[in-house]
């Protein structure tokens, strides 16, 4: 939020009436007003919300909507100056042919100026392709053969770069759901590739792409210790990249990557848990949840945030108030089934949302959709977990015939798995199996002991048992005195 009025203090004058003049335009009356209100005083939510009279939910959605309002207006107005940059690069045969040579020579130069600044190596080749024609009777031919020949290679280095960011977060989805030994090697070995590839090029833009993969790769595939020594600080990165979308702010990419860099840097101070720090990008990032996880997998992996969010709203005790703010934040949310790691991450994740708020019976249906959508034999723990999830719903409401379905379904998996990585799934299962017994002694103090067990068996990998919040509370539920 804090953000949002930044930026909308920080509009021209010019800016802000074409905003607010668009808004009352198209009938937005309210988002006009908070904008407003954002711009003119220093007014609290909570009179905001009175004054326009609505309720929490429909409040975030509001902000978040004029957020992504003045997003695309801001966007409109910085594509204007490389738009006419490649507009120029389209008409370098019209220079040639009709423009003498000393004109049309110094037409490329300064176009060849302005392409370096925005790092655009495909169109620096037309240019320099031009350039050595030009000169094809001057000794400078070589020199823009050399270049021409460099940025062909430079253009399909970046080819490369991007193609090794969309196959690294598609390796991470089957590393985190199969724990398998070979998909980390797999993703070790295409950060080393995308480290040596970045290191053959002094680029800005090979930089940022390079920093995607190597700081994920750093927290949540091989810690700093696994790896060399002389390796540049995780914050240094983030400060330098930051650096470059400040330098170059009419970059459409670097626009876009913004929400991936916050998302990082929430991440980093997340894992180091400096979580006063990882509060200043969680708003944002949280705002944006929607659009990272439609758009941006080919540049991270958007569904760790929402095992973050989990994670952050159970330390701060505000797990109940996921399930109202996910109607706000995905009410036009579209999975992608293709996406199977993506798309159990989320579908776990509005299960769990649906368990915090008690409501079990579509927690239930989040995980039924889920299991008749996808296939999850190729990744065996993960449905373990997902099916667990399911039955732990059952045993709540007290749906006996699904929960006894479905236990044996879990027991006859944990036979067939390696029973030591499947222990917490075991102990869980224990759990539920005293609640739904007969025998009514002793329950709550057996089922306290095992979620005593269950916290001490050390988890890795995709594991959305270990976010069931298994307090007192929950303890009293599965013991039926509640």
């Amino acid at each position: 939020m804090a953000k949002l009025k930044n930026i909308i203090k920080q509009l021209s004058d010019n800016d802000y009436e074409t905003i607010y003049n668009q808004l009352m335009d198209s009938g937005a009356d309210k988002s006009a007003y908070l904008l407003k209100s954002m711009r003119d005083k220093s007014v609290s939510d909570t009179a905001v919300m009175d004054e326009l009279d609505v309720n929490t939910n429909a409040y975030y959605t509001l902000r978040s909507r004029l957020n992504q309002k003045i997003e695309e207006y801001l966007l409109q107005q910085m594509e204007n100056p490389r738009t006419d940059i490649l507009k120029k690069v389209a008409n370098i045969n019209e220079v040639l042919f009709t423009k003498k040579r000393a004109i049309a020579i110094a037409t490329l130069k300064k176009l060849e100026k302005e392409l370096l600044d925005y790092d655009l190596a495909s169109e620096l080749t037309i240019v320099y392709k031009a350039l050595k024609k030009l000169h094809i009777n001057s000794p400078d031919n070589f020199n823009y053969s050399q270049l021409y020949n460099k940025y062909v290679a430079y253009t399909l280095a970046v080819d490369k770069a991007e193609d090794l960011l969309a196959e690294y977060f598609k390796k991470y989805g089957s590393y985190i759901l199969s724990g398998e030994e070979t998909d980390k090697l797999a993703l070790t070995l295409l950060n080393k590739e995308m480290l040596s590839t970045s290191a053959l090029y002094d680029s800005h833009r090979m930089y940022v792409y390079k920093s995607c993969i190597n700081i994920f790769h750093r927290l949540f595939v091989e810690q700093d210790s696994e790896m060399e020594n002389d390796l540049e600080p995780i914050e240094d990165i983030l400060d330098n990249v930051q650096k470059i979308f400040e330098s170059y702010q009419l970059d459409t990419i670097y626009f876009h990557l913004k929400i991936v860099h916050e998302f990082l840097t929430l991440e980093y101070y997340n894992h180091y848990k400096v979580y006063r720090k990882a509060e200043t990008y969680f708003e944002e990032v949280n705002e944006a949840a929607e659009n990272l996880l439609t758009n941006y997998s080919l540049f991270t992996f958007p569904s760790q945030f929402l095992l973050t969010k989990i994670d952050r709203h159970l330390r701060m005790g505000l797990e109940g108030e996921i399930y109202e703010e996910n109607e706000a934040l995905f009410q036009d949310y579209e999975s992608n089934t293709n996406d199977i790691p993506q798309y159990v991450i989320y579908m776990t994740y509005r299960s769990l949302s649906c368990h915090f708020a008690k409501k079990h019976d579509e927690a239930a249906r989040w995980i039924n959709n889920l299991l008749n959508e996808v296939s999850l034999k190729k990744y065996p723990y993960a449905q373990l977990e997902v099916k667990a999830v399911l039955a732990l719903q059952y045993c709540i409401i007290n749906d006996y015939d699904l929960f006894n379905q479905l236990i044996n379904s879990i027991q006859r998996q944990i036979r067939i798995l390696n029973k030591e990585t499947c222990e917490h799934v075991q102990i869980l299962a224990k759990m539920m199996k005293i609640s739904i017994s007969e025998a009514k002694r002793d329950k709550y103090d057996k089922i306290k002991a095992l979620v005593d067990k269950f916290n001490s068996v050390p988890k890795s990998g995709f594991t959305p048992t270990s976010l069931v919040k298994m307090d007192d509370e929950f303890i009293r539920v599965l013991a039926r005195e509640q």
